[in-house]
């Protein structure tokens, strides 16, 4: 089943890279007490998540925090090092990147694609969510992977 607005987010860790390298985010740690935009993406370095979706995010970081955002962080069923190389090639300091790599949050909060041929293996739907404390106030998912029109940073503007 997937998620709607009102449902709390499913229990998860995921795997971030740290000073010390690689290291583990809870659900909870990201999502407890906090007003967070999570955006989930098919694949890091894919055209259309690398082009198109996360360039918005980065732009916009400023104008999301400033309207009440405490974190921004994006998902994707990919490993830490794909995840950390993403985040340092495209400037994008002030976002989380978060690798679900066993897909363990997106097949639970019903979010899963695939397994996609072009993949190998499940994973993310393009989708966009604000939560608050853990709670899901906006979700937006994507009719097709290549688009990044009602998950975009400036859809999320609106929602806000």
């Amino acid at each position: 089943m997937t998620l709607k607005a009102g449902d709390r987010l499913p229990d998860a860790t995921f795997k971030v890279m740290t000073a010390d390298g690689p290291g583990e985010m809870t659900s909870k740690d990201l999502f407890g007490g906090k007003t967070v935009v999570l955006f989930g993406v098919p694949g890091a370095f894919t055209p259309t998540c690398h082009m198109n979706h996360l360039p918005g995010f980065v732009e916009h970081a400023d104008t999301l925090k400033s309207k009440g955002v405490d974190t921004i962080a994006v998902v994707s069923v990919n490993d830490v090092f794909v995840m950390d190389a993403w985040q340092k090639s495209s400037n994008a300091g002030a976002i989380t990147f978060l690798a679900d790599t066993a897909a363990e949050f997106v097949e639970a909060a019903g979010l899963g694609l695939g397994p996609a041929p072009i993949f190998g293996h499940l994973r993310s739907q393009r989708f966009a969510l604000v939560a608050k404390d853990g709670e899901v106030t906006f979700l937006a998912i994507e009719d097709s992977p290549g688009d990044a029109t009602k998950t975009g940073a400036a859809a999320i503007l609106e929602a806000l």
